[in-house]
């Protein structure tokens, strides 16, 4: 994938996605080259202009999101590409934004942000789950929505508000379109995914609103590819972007985005969006909504072009993240390359559950992992603060090395899992697995992914999300024509091919 492309066209016609993340957030150039750019013709190029990190914050003992310091990054980088495209000639066509799911931000009469939105890791669903069962059964909300329990999931996060009269309410994505163009809409791939949606009229659900005792506080239903509007006044004059440029709606749940971009010759195929979280299934035309798929808490959630993304979430690189994080606040920070590397040269070991609740908060990874292997009646092979000489040339203590290795198979055996269920519950058999996102480039993840589910796995692209949210507003625009087929296409990715071992 290219990131920078030079000697644009005069007037050429450019797209911006803003790609948000739980930890970090960037604000990036999308360009479709012809054959006098000096870049491959079709072939999406990228440049980042502007990156931020992200972050939860506790503000009076729960956990919030700074959406309006995430505005004012997403502004600084909307300037940035201004300033490029001066340079260049170039014309911007749209903006695009794709967030995580679930989160809210709530909104007064005046259109006024009431507050920090909370936190999916927040704890403040934990009183509520039990009181939105009782009101509406879960085979009922799964009957009409589809989704998978997770405790943060938004319907039962709305639950758990005090008071809501008067209020509005816009998913993460939709609410920086609103500061954006003043215009009120909520994207279909994240709505599907608050548990308030009707999976088969693709529409809130009257239902479970009215079982849940919550009012229908979210916008009109947009599409990916259709338009919220164009730039405010103020937005264009702080930005240095003309007014009339357009801001679109792609698929603003990340893994939407992803899935969109993911490389895939084969129909039959399976993904792993793979980050923070790692989002593992299968792309099907209509959703799944048995009691057998409900059990095995599989999620149907809206994808690019009305497909389904019938998929779990299986806790991901969070686990590494963390435990990075913990090993660093002991002053045992390590690089990444050398953990891998120390981690690979062990043999598989004990496994967690990857996906457990008692890993979604932060704080105190690695010891949480060891603590859950030993309820296990297992095991890691090296007490914290140990050294060898596996240790010895690069840092690393061993049971650092055993805990990223139980994290990568365990993540591994996760995905074969859900995959082997997605399957078995849908019909569909995939052929290949395709890893996309920042886990695309751990090598050791994709080699146990390729052994533990028996498949090949192709690894890239990286930027999968970004290229997903930018070949969504190039066909907007006319830049690209098609179907999914079309845009994964124009996906400009070196694929790393794992052959599983025996």
């Amino acid at each position: 994938m290219s990131t920078t492309t030079q000697g644009a066209a005069a007037g050429a016609g450019v797209m911006i996605a803003v790609d948000i993340g739980a930890s970090s957030g960037r604000v990036i150039i999308g360009r479709l080259p012809d054959a006098t750019s000096g870049a491959e013709p079709g072939q999406l190029a990228m440049e980042v202009v502007h990156r931020f990190p992200n972050g939860v914050s506790e503000v009076d003992g729960s956990l919030h999101w700074d959406a309006e310091g995430i505005f004012a990054e997403v502004t600084a980088g909307l300037k940035a590409a201004a300033a490029v495209v001066r340079e260049t000639g170039e014309r911007v066509l749209s903006i695009g934004i794709d967030t995580w799911a679930v989160d809210y931000g709530l909104l007064d009469a005046d259109g006024r942000l009431v507050g920090p939105p909370h936190a999916y890791r927040d704890s403040r669903t934990d009183a509520t789950i039990d009181r939105v069962h009782a009101a509406i059964s879960p085979e009922r909300l799964y009957a009409v929505g589809g989704m998978q329990f997770l405790p943060f999931n938004t319907v039962y996060q709305l639950a758990a508000e005090q008071d809501l009269a008067g209020q509005r309410a816009l998913l993460i994505p939709d609410l920086l379109a609103y500061w954006l163009t003043g215009v009120e809409r909520t994207e279909e791939t994240n709505a599907s995914t608050t548990a308030l949606f009707d999976a088969r009229e693709v529409a809130w659900s009257a239902e479970v609103f009215d079982a849940v005792g919550v009012p229908q506080l979210f916008a009109e239903l947009i599409a990916p590819g259709q338009a919220y509007g164009t730039l405010r006044t103020e937005v264009a004059a702080a930005t240095g972007l003309a007014a009339d440029v357009q801001v679109v709606a792609v698929g603003s749940h990340d893994t939407a985005s992803a899935v969109a971009a993911v490389p895939a010759a084969d129909a039959h195929f399976a993904y792993v969006s793979s980050g923070t979280w790692s989002l593992v299934g299968l792309e099907l035309e209509e959703p799944v909504l048995s009691e057998a798929s409900r059990a095995a808490n599989f999620t149907n959630e809206r994808g690019v072009d009305g497909t389904i993304r019938y998929l779990q979430n299986v806790g991901g690189l969070w686990l590494l993240q963390e435990s990075m994080r913990d090993w660093a606040e002991q002053g045992r920070e390590r690089e990444l390359t050398d953990l891998l590397a120390a981690a690979a040269e062990l043999d598989a070991g004990p496994v967690v559950d990857a996906n457990a609740a008692e890993f979604i908060a932060p704080g105190q990874m690695a010891g949480r992992i060891r603590a859950a292997v030993e309820r296990a009646g297992d095991t890691l092979p090296a007490a914290p603060g140990e050294a060898d000489a596996l240790g010895a040339a690069s840092g690393v203590d061993p049971d650092q090395a055993a805990t990223v290795r139980c994290i990568m198979d365990s993540l591994a055996a996760g995905y074969a899992a859900s995959l082997a269920a997605a399957a078995e519950l849908s019909g569909q058999r995939p052929q290949v697995v395709h890893i996309v996102g920042g886990g695309s480039q751990n090598t050791l993840l994709c080699q146990l992914t390729a052994d533990a589910t028996g498949l090949p796995v192709l690894a890239g692209p990286v930027e999968a999300t970004a290229q997903g949210n930018l070949l969504v507003q190039a066909r907007a625009a006319g830049l690209i024509s098609g179907g999914l087929a079309e845009l994964r296409r124009a996906v400009a990715a070196d694929l790393v091919r794992y052959q599983p071992r025996a």
